[in-house]
């Protein structure tokens, strides 16, 4: 028996006497979970099929009545071949997902993304190409980036389209109507394959804003609302950073280059990177209108997949919440070990305030709440907020179980816990028909339902969370656990 195949075995297989460290902690945890009837494994499952549209069965509550549209989530849904499987919990195939709601009713699909990656996997049986944390393996066929784009990290409604996004490819284009695929979209011909990052940010007028990051160098992308792209200006970055996501403002973008820094070698792309903490985080602060005016601050060491939305003040106070821990041991460690049933509890990322004056002081303020997946009333987008939504947690589980608001100018969170039988995902907002009040509308949050084995969507009021899900819609399947989405209204 290979050690891939020892680590997928049941925990009541007899191989005490070869069990490694990391083995023996696995067993143990999957015997625990036996026993309490919670396996947290079932969200880093793999799912083999498409799933054909099938209602979903309200099992709790009433649906708000004016509440329609589709939401739309993306994030990775098989990592297992026979022949060589994933490393690292982001390399999996990208699946869409679609919950859509209407008439108080819900209904639920999913479909893999047919990008070459997958293909080239497929004729293989075995994972060849390499990803985010997963080497090149014999056989692998990657000649460009989009080779290797799995196209499974979000998803961003534009020109009737939905596009996939990665971080280092082009975006992936879906038919929102069944998810098939409709193929890469190069932005310019002499600007194929550029790295295209997960997470644009649109302006109140419709406009995209995004980077795509290589070193020390970076491309600012700005599209239209339909997707053409209006400029692509390369700029020159103080450091070769990992970039995951970034922030704006109407006047500026913002970007963190935070001390995970990329080096000339490696076995995968997060391998390339050393976490030198000494050497701080710069805080880079550009003009929209003019790339090369810039602003420079720095904060000490921290390490962030998200940050939220970020607004000016009238004095020119610019500030932005960041999910932040003091380490990326996630990025590096913790996301590979959850594919082999391990999870270490390890230092959460928590809420944290940036602020950035116009004489060149930077501060952090911490509010000691566990929290990722920052989202925010996207009507307010660069304007001045009071509240961040964000998946919670006690750090007892991989990843979170709980969703919460905090509240900026009460300084307090409003939260709702599921408790450690369901993992939840990322909620998106969405606004009451005719409401104008911040955060007036529903937070809509799917989750893993460890104990049913099956995937839920929770609506809830968004101005009060902690009263729990409006109403709650339960599938016949569990999907795997996905990482963002947005929300289209009907």
């Amino acid at each position: 028996m290979n050690r891939r195949a020892l680590l997928t075995s049941f925990a009541g297989v007899a191989v005490a006497g070869i069990l490694t460290p990391e083995l023996a902690q696995a067993v143990g945890q999957w015997s625990q979970a036996a026993a309490s009837g919670i396996d947290w494994r079932l969200a880093f499952a793999d799912l083999d099929a498409d799933v054909a549209p099938a209602p979903m069965r309200l099992i709790a509550g009433r649906p708000p009545a004016d509440l329609a549209g589709s939401l739309f989530r993306n994030g990775p849904g098989k990592f297992r071949r026979a022949g060589g499987s994933v490393d690292h919990w982001f390399d999996g195939d990208g699946l869409m997902r679609a919950f859509r709601i209407a008439d108080g009713k819900a209904r639920l699909a999913a479909r893999f993304i047919d990008t070459p990656k997958r293909r080239a996997d497929q004729a293989a049986n075995a994972v060849v190409t390499q990803g985010f944390g997963t080497a090149d393996r014999p056989g692998a066929t990657a000649s460009s980036s989009d080779d290797a784009n799995a196209a499974n990290i979000s998803v961003m409604p534009v020109g009737g389209e939905l596009w996939a996004l990665w971080e280092a490819g082009s975006p992936t284009a879906i038919d929102p109507t069944d998810l098939s695929t409709k193929g890469m979209r190069t932005l310019r011909p002499d600007l194929a394959h550029m790295p295209f990052l997960a997470h644009p940010r649109a302006e109140p007028d419709g406009d995209i804003w995004s980077l795509g990051v290589a070193g020390r160098q970076a491309i600012v992308w700005r599209l239209g609302r339909d997707g053409a792209l209006k400029s692509a200006d390369v700029i020159a970055l103080p450091r070769a950073s990992y970039v995951h996501d970034f922030t704006a403002t109407p006047r500026h973008l913002i970007l963190i280059l935070q001390p995970w820094i990329e080096g000339p070698s490696g076995d995968t792309y997060a391998d390339r990177f050393s976490w030198r903490p000494a050497d701080g985080t710069i805080i880079l602060v550009l003009d929209k209108n003019d790339l090369s005016t810039r602003r420079v601050f720095e904060v000490p060491a921290l390490f962030a997949f998200h940050y939220g939305a970020a607004w000016e003040e009238p004095d020119g106070t610019l500030r932005f919440d960041a999910c932040a821990s003091d380490n990326p041991d996630f990025a590096t460690l913790g996301a590979r070990e959850v594919l082999k049933g391990v999870f270490t509890p390890r230092a959460s990322a928590t809420l944290r305030l940036v602020s950035l004056s116009p004489g060149g002081a930077a501060r952090i303020e911490p509010v000691g709440v566990v929290a990722e997946f920052p989202r925010a009333d996207s009507r307010l987008a660069g304007s001045p907020r009071r509240y961040s939504v964000h998946a919670t947690s006690d750090g007892g589980t991989p990843l979170f179980h709980g969703l919460a608001t905090y509240d900026w100018k009460g300084a307090r969170s409003d939260a709702f816990d599921f408790g450690p039988t369901h993992l939840m995902e990322e909620a998106v907002f969405v606004p009451r028909p005719g409401g104008a009040a911040e955060l007036d509308g529903w937070l809509l949050a799917p989750s893993v339902n460890l104990t049913a084995k099956a995937t839920e969507l929770h609506v809830f009021d968004a101005r009060r969370v902690a009263a729990g899900p409006l109403a709650t819609w339960r599938a016949d399947v569990a999907l795997p656990v996905s990482l963002h989405g947005a929300f289209v209204s009907a």
